[in-house]
Formats: structure tokens, sequence, C-alpha cells
């Protein structure tokens, strides 16, 4: 889909079974494509893309996977191990600011759950 590329990477893919290749962001789509089979591909245009939700740890010293929501086709989850930082930047160039967010924290899920739970009705 891409005319130009602007980051490629390795990473890994978990749907399902782990599935590992290279991720490229480029110009019109986020894009990831299968290493053994290269049929095995998803392509994601800018415009389906929702929300790109990153965890972050450690004060953001280390980002172990992020995932991308779309509008129509769910969540799809991704790790690029050390790369995750650098390919989050270039996706920035094609994603409004307020789209690139962090995940919530093991405690803040646990307090709404609690919340929501034993909360006032």
């Amino acid at each position: 889909m891409n005319t130009k590329v602007d980051y490629v990477c390795n990473a890994t893919s978990f749907r399902g079974i782990n599935e590992y290749g290279k991720i490229m962001v480029g110009d019109k789509a986020f894009e990831f494509y299968d290493n053994r089979n290269v049929e095995n591909y998803v392509q994601i245009p800018w415009e389906e893309i929702t929300y790109i939700v990153a965890d972050v740890v450690f004060g953001g010293k280390w980002l172990p996977r992020f995932e991308v929501q779309t509008k129509r086709n769910g969540i799809f989850r991704y790790s690029a191990g050390k790369n995750t930082k650098p390919l989050l930047r270039a996706c920035r160039q094609y994603m409004p600011e307020d789209h690139l967010v962090r995940a919530l924290t093991f405690t803040q899920k646990l307090s709404r759950g609690i919340k929501s739970r034993f909360g006032k009705k």
C-alpha cells in the first residue's frame, strides 16, 4: 500500500500464535509482513486506525508492546523489542498526537475494577 516507507523493523505479532516478521510504517498505511509466509500480512490504512496504545514500563525507559486499535477490525498487538520507541515516533507523523496514548497500569486497572464493582449506584 505504501508508496514511501519511513521506518522498517523486526517485530512480533500477537494474533493467536506469535508470528515473527517486519513492520513497515509508510505514507499510506501501517503494515506487518510475516517472515515465513509472505502472503500472511496485515495492512492498516492510517484513516482506519483510531488509537495506538503503548504499554509503558519503568517510566518510559522500556515499551514492551503496543496495540493498534482500528475502527472496524478490532485490536492488533505487536512487540518491536528495542525498536518500539523509534517505531512509534515514525507513526507520530501520520497520527494525531492525542491518538498515541499510554496503556493503563496494573494498579489503575485494579482500582477501576474495584470501583466499578463496589462503587456507588
